[in-house]
């Protein structure tokens, strides 16, 4: 049964027809699985707010094509969308998808595990970190039961660690990554604020040996903005730390990538760290939106969009060639031009 309150609380309008013809491939190659088991059809919560079934009180493979699934999945296929939040989802924005519709799960996205050494304004109120108690208990419940999923896989997937807490810093996360199934059709990404990168990726190689991806979140590319949004880190320690991403990079080839939250006390370092990124090799950066996480931090502050000189680093970071890929080397999401 659908749960009207969970879209009435993001605004979204379920009886909408967005009458798109292309198709999202999210619900049907994408799961989310949250800290308490609960799984989405889509990377985002806000995004399709409906659960398709809890992990506490099912198995995977009985989740995965359910007939709440399935519901979900019509709401693409007969273009209306009904479901989404067109507010928030930044793939609606583009409308720029094959026309292939998946036919089974090639992403696992894992939020089971808030857990963090940094106590980012941006993000959460204080520390959050989970070494003791029930909530340990379930991450790592939830973990054995992905990992059992994933053993019985025999076609290639990624699995995305970092939704909500550091890979590294977590107990889950590290439990997780301990006992994933040894096998070379699991790939993984992994997003991680860096500070804990040297002092445990020998223990897990063959999550590093079998990486996509690697993210960095990085908020600040001078020592006094770093170290005053991200609490609890130094400057010192995320720059030798990305040093040695930047080592194993050229051992694995796996994307580097750094993701810089702009806000209000950071927004004029972006060419900055355009040059951060730059020294360490990095092959792509992010500049997303600050979003509103109803935490200690004011969002009515946030004036920044609406200044001239803002405008202008947008449109310095956007206006510049470098590629990677098919993409821009720079992306600036969330913010539209004045």
């Amino acid at each position: 049964m659908i749960n009207q309150r969970l879209f009435d609380h993001y605004g979204i309008d379920t009886n909408k027809n967005l009458k798109i013809q292309s198709r999202c491939p999210r619900p049907f190659d994408t799961v989310l699985i949250d800290k308490n088991g609960s799984c989405y059809a889509c990377e985002c919560q806000s995004w399709l707010p409906q659960s398709i079934g809890n992990l506490q009180i099912k198995q995977l493979s009985e989740i995965l094509g359910s007939e709440m699934h399935q519901h979900l999945r019509d709401s693409i296929l007969d273009g209306t969308y009904r479901y989404c939040n067109q507010k928030q989802c930044t793939y609606l924005e583009s409308d720029d998808w094959s026309s292939d519709t998946p036919t089974y799960i090639k992403h696992i996205r894992l939020a089971i595990d808030d857990s963090c050494n940094l106590r980012c304004p941006s993000c959460r109120n204080g520390l959050i970190f989970h070494k003791s108690g029930s909530k340990l208990q379930l991450g790592i419940r939830l973990a054995d039961k992905i990992n059992q999923w994933l053993s019985a896989q025999r076609k290639p997937l990624q699995v995305h660690i970092g939704s909500d807490g550091d890979p590294f810093a977590s107990f889950v996360y590290r439990h997780f990554m301990l006992h994933t199934p040894q096998n070379n059709l699991t790939r993984y990404s992994l997003l991680t604020n860096g500070l804990m990168f040297r002092d445990f990726h020998k223990q897990v190689p063959h999550v590093i040996g079998n990486l996509d991806r690697l993210s960095v979140s990085i908020d600040g590319a001078t020592k006094n903005t770093y170290e005053k949004l991200r609490l609890g880190g130094r400057w010192d320690k995320i720059n030798a730390n990305l040093e040695s991403i930047a080592e194993l990079k050229s051992a694995h080839g796996f994307t580097f990538k750094l993701h810089m939250v702009v806000q209000q006390d950071n927004w004029w370092e972006m060419t900055d760290m355009i040059r951060l990124a730059e020294k360490y090799d990095v092959d792509q950066v992010y500049f997303n939106k600050i979003q509103n996480w109803n935490t200690a931090l004011d969002y009515n502050t946030q004036k920044f969009p609406a200044l001239a000189e803002f405008q202008d680093a947008v449109r310095e970071v956007t206006g510049r060639t470098e590629r990677f890929g098919c993409e821009p080397k720079y992306l600036v999401k969330g913010f539209k031009p004045l």
